[in-house]
C-alpha cells in the first residue's frame, strides 16, 4: 500500500506543476495585455541649455531642397554665410537634394544609423514617420518659449518673428502628437493657371471663381474639331484642356470642397466612400473624352499650357515662373509658344462662396543629438530661416508666401508686391498674383491630418485618380465592381491596412476589430469549455488524494 500510495503522489507532482503554471499564467496575461494595449508614455520635452556655450566649435549640416534653381541656392548660401558671421563658433554644411521624397527616405535611413542631420526641410507628414524612432526629432515648445534663445529671445544675435507673428494657420500645421515638431518654412498653395484668350475664343467668361461644372464644360467644349482633323480652339492635333499637376491634391481637395471623409486626425482611412466614387466616376468621364489628364500620364502642364495645348493647367503656386507666354523660366522650345492672356485663379470649387484650397510648402525640422548646445545651435539656425532676409529673398523667387506676418507686412515686401508686372523676372506678373491668391485666401486654407502612415495615404490618393484616368485611356469599363476593386488594390499597395492609430499625444491605440467570426466564437467557447474540464479534472483528484488513508 505505501509503495502504491508513493507511486501515486509522484505521478500527481508534475500535473501540480502544471497546474500552478497554468494558474500563473492566467494571472500574468491580463496584465500583459494591458501593458500592451496602453500605448507608448508621452515624450520628455527637450530641456533647454541656460546658456549657450559660445566658446565651443559647433558644425551642423542642413539639408535643403530646390529645383535646380540658382537663385535659391544662392539664398542658401548667402543666408549661412550671415549666419556664421553672427555665430562664428557655428559651422553650417548644407546638402542640397533635387525631391522632398529622397530627403525622406534618406532621413529614414540615417535614423537607423544615428547619422540623421542637424536641421531638414520636409513636410510634417514625414515627420510622423520618423517620430516613430525614440526621441529622434525634437518637440519645439520649449524652445520656442524661451525667454533667451526663443521665438524674438533676448539672446538672439537677429531679429526673429515672435510666436504670434507667424501666420497662425502656418504655424498650426506644424503642431501635431501633443508638440510642436517644426517651424513653417515657405507656403504655398495650389492655382489654376488658365488660358483666358482661348476661355472667351470658345465663347464663355471667366467666372470671379471657377467651378468644376465650369472647367469640365470648357475642357468638353475645346476638344471640338474642324474638318481638317485639328482642335478647332487652337488649329493643332494635340489639345488637353484640363491637366492637373498633383492628383493627390485633387482628390483631397474635391472631398474637403464636399464634407467627404477622408481620414481621422488618430489615423483612421475613411476616404474609400461614396463621394469618392462619384467623383472618381466624373473624372473618368472626361478622362475618356481627352479633356482631362495629369502630370504622371502626360508631362507638366506648365509646358502645355505655353504651347497652346492647354486651357486650365493646375500646378502649385510655386511653379508660378513656369506658367505663362512671358514666364521667365520656360521649358518649351520659342517656337512653340503661343501667345495668350495668363489669368491666376483658385482651383475649382463646388460651393464658391465657401472655398477650400489646401496649403502647402516645407518646414523646418530640428534633430535630437547627445549634446544640448548643439541641438540649441541647430535652432537657432532655424530661427534665422525665418527672419525676415531671409524669407523675403526666397519668397520673391517663386509663387511663395513669407510665413511670417513680420515679413508680409515689410516696406520691402509690401514694394515687391506693388511693383507687380514691372518686368518679367523679379516682378513677372503671374509670380506675384500667385503669392497674392494664397496671401488673400490664407483664411480659406486647410492642410489634412497628421500620423504615422498619412503620407502613404496622401499618395494613395492620388493613384485613385491616375488609375481611373489609365484605365478608361486603355478602354476599361469603369464601374461600381472596377472601383471596390480599385479601393483594395490601392490598399493593399499603401499599406493603408496597416497603418496604427494614435492618440492625441503619438501613442498607439487598439483598432477596433469589429466582431468577431463565427468560427473565433466557437474557438472560445470550445476553450472555455476546455479550462472548466480541466478544472473539474483537478477538484475531482484533489478530492480523491485527500480521501486516500495516510499510513
Amino acid at each position: 500500500m505505501k509503495t502504491q500510495l508513493r507511486i501515486f503522489r509522484e505521478t500527481r507532482r508534475p500535473a501540480a506543476s502544471v497546474r500552478t503554471v497554468l494558474l500563473t499564467f492566467l494571472l500574468v496575461l491580463p496584465a500583459l495585455l494591458l501593458s500592451a494595449c496602453h500605448g507608448s508614455p508621452k515624450r520628455a520635452a527637450f530641456e533647454v541649455p541656460a546658456e549657450f556655450d559660445s566658446s565651443s566649435q559647433y558644425e551642423i549640416t542642413f539639408w535643403a531642397k530646390n529645383d535646380t534653381n540658382k537663385t535659391q541656392t544662392a539664398i542658401y548660401e548667402k543666408a549661412i554665410r550671415d549666419f556664421e558671421a553672427l555665430y562664428p563658433n557655428i559651422k553650417v554644411n548644407m546638402r542640397l537634394y533635387t525631391d522632398y521624397g529622397k530627403i525622406y527616405n534618406d532621413v529614414i535611413t540615417n535614423i537607423q544609423t544615428g547619422t540623421t542631420p542637424n536641421v531638414c526641410i520636409t513636410y510634417p507628414d514625414h515627420i510622423a514617420t520618423y517620430l516613430t524612432g525614440q526621441n529622434v526629432v525634437v518637440p519645439l515648445d520649449d524652445l520656442m518659449r524661451d525667454g533667451k534663445y526663443g521665438l524674438a529671445g533676448s539672446e538672439l544675435k537677429f531679429d526673429a518673428p515672435s510666436e504670434d507673428e507667424i501666420v497662425p494657420q502656418f504655424l498650426s500645421e506644424c503642431a501635431f502628437a501633443g508638440y510642436y515638431y517644426a517651424l513653417p518654412y515657405m507656403r504655398s498653395t495650389e492655382a489654376c493657371y488658365v488660358n483666358k484668350t482661348y476661355v472667351e475664343k470658345l465663347g464663355y467668361e471667366l467666372p470671379d471663381t471657377l467651378t468644376w461644372d465650369f472647367v469640365w464644360a470648357v475642357s468638353e467644349a475645346a476638344m471640338k474639331k474642324d474638318a481638317s482633323g485639328n482642335f478647332a480652339v487652337n488649329g493643332q492635333k494635340v489639345m488637353i484642356p484640363f491637366i492637373y499637376k498633383s492628383t493627390d491634391n485633387m482628390m483631397i481637395q474635391m472631398l474637403k470642397q464636399q464634407g467627404a471623409d477622408y481620414s481621422t486626425d488618430s489615423g483612421e482611412v475613411l476616404i474609400f466612400n461614396d463621394t469618392t466614387k462619384e467623383d472618381l466616376f466624373t473624372i473618368a468621364s472626361h478622362a475618356k473624352t481627352g479633356a482631362f489628364s495629369t502630370f504622371k500620364i502626360s508631362s507638366y502642364p506648365a509646358n502645355f499650357l505655353n504651347a497652346g495645348q492647354c486651357i486650365f493647367a493646375v500646378d502649385s503656386t510655386a511653379g508660378a515662373t513656369w506658367m505663362g507666354t512671358n514666364a521667365p523660366l520656360l521649358d518649351i522650345a520659342e517656337d512653340k509658344l503661343v501667345e495668350f492672356e495668363t489669368e491666376v485663379m483658385m482651383i475649382p470649387q463646388f460651393d464658391p462662396e465657401n472655398p477650400q484650397m489646401i496649403s502647402q510648402g516645407p518646414s523646418v525640422c530640428v534633430f535630437n543629438k547627445e549634446d544640448p548646445q548643439e541641438v540649441l545651435a541647430s535652432w537657432l539656425f532655424t530661427q534665422y530661416l525665418i527672419s525676415n532676409d531671409v524669407q523675403i529673398a526666397y519668397s520673391e523667387t517663386e509663387g511663395y508666401l513669407p510665413v511670417t506676418l513680420k515679413a508680409q507686412n515689410d516696406p520691402s515686401y509690401l514694394d515687391y508686391l506693388s511693383r507687380i508686372g514691372e518686368d518679367n523676372q523679379e516682378h513677372y506678373d503671374v509670380k506675384i498674383k500667385a503669392s497674392m491668391l494664397l496671401q488673400k485666401n490664407t483664411q480659406n486654407t486647410f492642410t489634412t491630418p497628421v500620423f504615422n502612415g498619412s503620407a502613404s495615404l496622401r499618395d494613395a490618393s492620388g493613384a485613385l485618380i491616375e488609375d481611373v484616368t489609365k484605365s478608361v485611356r486603355r478602354k476599361k469599363n469603369v464601374d461600381d465592381a472596377y472601383i471596390e476593386n480599385l479601393y483594395d488594390e490601392v490598399t493593399s499597395l499603401y499599406h493603408l491596412d496597416q497603418i496604427v492609430q494614435s492618440d492625441e499625444n503619438g501613442a498607439p491605440v487598439r483598432k477596433s476589430l469589429g466582431p468577431l467570426p463565427k468560427t473565433a466564437v466557437w474557438l472560445f467557447v470550445l476553450l472555455g469549455a476546455a479550462w472548466v474540464c480541466i478544472g473539474i479534472y483537478y477538484l475531482v483528484q484533489l478530492i480523491r488524494e485527500k480521501k486516500i488513508p495516510k499510513k
